[in-house]
C-alpha cells in the first residue's frame, strides 16, 4: 500500500514537472516569435522610412513640383495593407476575434476613431510634403526627429507612459543625435528658396512632427481602451480604414488645387524620363504603406514610444542614403549622430528586455504561489 502511494506521489511530481517544463518552453517560444516580429517591423520602419523620404526628394530634385501629389503617394498605396492582412491573418481565431470585437467596442466609436485618425494623417502628410519641398534633407530629418519628444509627451497624458532612467537616456540620445545634424553643412539652404518659404517649411515640418506624435499616441490609446485586446487583424483594419479616409481627403485636395492638370506635362519634362517618373511615384507609394505596417506593428507589439524610437533611429539613415543618391558629403557630425542613435536604440531595447524578464519572473512566482 505504501509502495503504491509512493509511486502515485512520484507520478504526480513528474507530471507537474513536465507541465512546468512545457509552460517554460512554450513561453520561450512565444517570446522568441514576438521579438522576431518586432525585428521584422523595425526593418520595415528603418528601410521604408528612408526610402520614402529619399524618393520624395528625388521627385522634387528632378522637376517635380506638386506637393499634393507627394501627399497622395503617402496614402494611396493602402491596398498593400489588404495583402498583408490576408497573408498574416489567423484563420482559427478569425471568428473568435469578430465576436470579441462586437462586444468590446461599437461600430460608431470605431468609425469616429478611424475618421479622426484619417484626417490627422492627411494633415501630417501634407505638412511633411511641404517641409520636404522647402528644406534640405538633413534639416528635414532633424526637425522630424522631434516627433519622439512629442510622442513621449502625448503618451504621458493619454497612455500613462512611465519613464525609467534607461528610457529617458534613450530619448535624450536619440534627440541629440538628430539635433547634431543642424550643424552639418547640408542643413544650409541649398535649394535657393526664399526666407519665407524656408520658414514655412520649418513650421510645416515641426507641425507634422507633432502630428505624427499625437497620431501614434492616439493609435495606442484606441488599441488599449477601445479595441481592448485586439488581434493583428484588428490592428490592420484600423490602419486600412484610417488610410482609406486620409486617401480620400488628399485626393480631394489634389483635384481641388488643380495640380492634377499639370501632371502630364510634369511627367514629360521629368529629367530622368517617363519610366523613372512612374517608378519613383509607385515605389514611394508602396514604401509608405510598408512603413505603416511596421509602425503599427511595433505599437501593437510594444508601445507608441518604442515605435517612434525605431523611427528616430532611422532618421540619421536618410543623410547616409543622400550621400549615395545625391552625392552629399558625410562629415564627422553625421557619423557621430548615427553612433548616438544606435546607442539610444540599444538602451531602449535593453529596458524592454528587463521588463520582459521582470514580467516572466512575476508570472513564475504567481504560478508557484497558486500551486502552494
Amino acid at each position: 500500500m505504501e509502495r503504491s502511494q509512493e509511486l502515485y506521489v512520484n507520478g504526480d511530481q513528474n507530471l507537474e514537472a513536465n507541465l512546468i517544463d512545457h509552460e517554460v518552453t512554450e513561453s520561450s517560444s512565444k517570446n522568441y516569435k514576438k521579438w522576431l516580429r518586432i525585428s521584422i517591423y523595425a526593418f520595415f520602419v528603418l528601410t521604408c522610412q528612408a526610402l520614402s523620404t529619399i524618393l520624395g526628394r528625388l521627385y522634387y530634385e528632378n522637376g517635380g513640383t506638386s506637393t499634393w501629389l507627394v501627399t497622395v503617394l503617402q496614402r494611396i498605396g493602402f491596398p498593400v495593407l489588404f495583402l498583408y492582412k490576408f497573408f498574416s491573418r489567423d484563420h482559427k481565431q478569425q471568428e473568435k476575434q469578430i465576436q470579441v470585437s462586437q462586444y468590446s467596442s461599437s461600430y460608431t466609436t470605431l468609425g469616429l476613431a478611424y475618421i479622426c485618425l484619417g484626417l490627422l494623417a492627411s494633415a501630417v502628410s501634407y505638412m511633411s510634403s511641404l517641409g520636404l519641398l522647402y528644406l534640405p534633407v538633413s534639416t528635414f530629418s532633424l526637425i522630424f526627429a522631434s516627433q519622439l519628444a512629442f510622442t513621449a509627451l502625448f503618451s504621458y497624458f493619454l497612455n500613462s507612459q512611465k519613464f525609467t532612467p534607461l528610457i529617458i537616456n534613450s530619448l535624450f540620445l536619440l534627440t541629440v543625435s538628430s539635433a547634431l545634424l543642424v550643424f552639418s553643412n547640408e542643413s544650409q539652404n541649398i535649394r535657393n528658396v526664399s526666407r519665407v518659404e524656408y520658414t514655412l517649411g520649418f513650421i510645416c515640418t515641426i507641425s507634422a512632427s507633432a502630428g505624427i506624435g499625437l497620431l501614434l499616441s492616439l493609435v495606442q490609446l484606441i488599441l488599449t481602451n477601445v479595441l481592448k485586446k485586439p488581434s493583428l487583424s484588428a490592428v490592420m483594419d484600423m490602419a486600412i480604414y484610417q488610410s482609406l479616409v486620409s486617401c480620400c481627403v488628399v485626393l480631394i485636395g489634389l483635384f481641388a488645387s488643380g495640380e492634377w492638370k499639370l501632371l502630364t506635362s510634369e511627367m514629360q519634362n521629368y529629367r530622368l524620363g517617363k519610366v523613372s517618373y512612374v517608378m519613383t511615384l509607385s515605389s514611394a507609394a508602396v514604401s509608405s504603406q510598408v512603413y505603416t505596417i511596421g509602425a503599427v506593428g511595433l505599437i501593437f507589439e510594444s508601445s507608441s514610444v518604442f515605435s517612434n524610437t525605431v523611427t528616430a533611429v532611422g532618421l540619421p539613415i536618410v543623410p547616409v542614403v543622400a550621400v549615395i543618391v545625391f552625392h552629399d558629403k558625410m562629415d564627422a557630425l553625421k557619423i557621430f549622430s548615427i553612433v548616438l542613435a544606435v546607442w539610444g536604440f540599444l538602451s531602449f531595447v535593453y529596458q524592454h528586455y528587463l521588463d520582459e524578464k521582470k514580467l516572466k519572473k512575476t508570472c513564475h512566482t504567481n504560478h508557484v504561489e497558486e500551486d502552494m
